[in-house]
């Protein structure tokens, strides 16, 4: 992901819920309902999640120092993996709560039209947000489908930023349905299951973007494709073959290569520095990624290659 990509993202997501966690809110005031409550602190979150994905990108790019002599690209996934927890907190287990409370307290909407008039503009808000996010993940998606993408992504805010909009979408229409159905029915109950199916969708998206981040944090290694391409341009006429190979995203645009070579034992020193460069030099062309590579000459004793 391009970081003018990731940003313009995040950014357009960022200003459509400031808008609508403002509406929102100021719709729960004119009716009391509790789905615009739940989705009233939905888009808060989402704000401060925005907020917050746009600090990790400032943070990642400090230079790498003694005390991180690998740079800070980590700062990324911890950030987003910061915002899951907070769209489970927040916006989950918040929107779990108050449709409770409101079916075992139900109390008729005021003014319903209001509600049902900001979720339809909000909605078109959050539809133009979620197609920026589209717009800016289909260059990185390629042939993968959407939750491929979301699975397989090394950058995290795409991801985070489509899960969260499309959640936020759903919520709106949800929110919208109970809002609906307590008028045509006169029972406000519809409104608090609306907001308790929020909750569900929220802590669903929630736990899907805990899992994924957690494994970016702890480090995951190139896919089986990059993995192939790295070897391929390592192998050549001296290198016999890679006895062992080990991958590490350090960021979404880092990636640490560290392998064991196998190399003909008739070479000069001179010979293998001079393979080991060469091997470095196609690996970053294939590979832009591949910030830090690592090779170590070895004779080829017939042991297994790794990944």
């Amino acid at each position: 992901m391009s970081a003018g990509g990731g940003t313009k993202a995040i950014l357009a997501a960022l200003g459509a819920n400031a808008g609508i966690a403002v509406a929102k809110f100021g719709g729960f005031l004119f009716t009391g309902s509790s789905s615009m409550l739940a989705e009233s602190v939905h888009s808060l979150a989402d704000t401060s999640n925005q907020g917050l994905l746009l600090l990790g990108q400032k943070t990642s790019q400090r230079k790498a120092d003694e005390e991180h002599p690998f740079g800070y690209g980590r700062d990324r996934y911890f950030y987003s993996f910061v915002v899951a927890l907070m769209l489970f907190t927040l916006g989950s287990v918040f929107a779990l709560y108050e449709g409770i409370h409101k079916i075992e307290h139900p109390e008729p909407l005021q003014a319903a039209w209001v509600a049902v008039l900001i979720l339809v503009i909000a909605i078109c808000l959050e539809s133009y947000s979620f197609m920026t996010a589209i717009k800016e993940s289909r260059a990185l998606k390629g042939k993968l489908t959407w939750w491929q993408f979301i699975r397989q992504a090394k950058t995290p805010e795409l991801p985070v930023v489509l899960l969260e909009d499309f959640g936020a979408l759903i919520g709106l229409v949800l929110a919208l349905g109970g809002v609906g159905l307590t008028v045509l029915t006169g029972n406000p109950v519809f409104d608090g299951i609306g907001t308790v199916c929020i909750g569900v969708l929220l802590g669903v998206i929630a736990v899907v973007l805990i899992v994924e981040t957690k494994s970016l944090l702890i480090g995951e290694g190139a896919s089986r494709d990059v993995l192939d391409d790295i070897i391929g341009q390592i192998e050549s006429e001296r290198v016999e073959r890679v006895i062992h190979i080990r991958t590490q995203y350090l960021g979404p645009e880092e990636l640490l290569i560290a392998a064991k070579i196998g190399l003909a034992p008739s070479l000069s020193v001179a010979d293998v520095a001079a393979e080991i460069d060469g091997a470095e030099q196609r690996i970053r062309a294939k590979v832009p990624a591949a910030r830090l590579i690592y090779l170590e000459p070895d004779l080829d004793r017939g042991r297994t290659t790794t990944a």
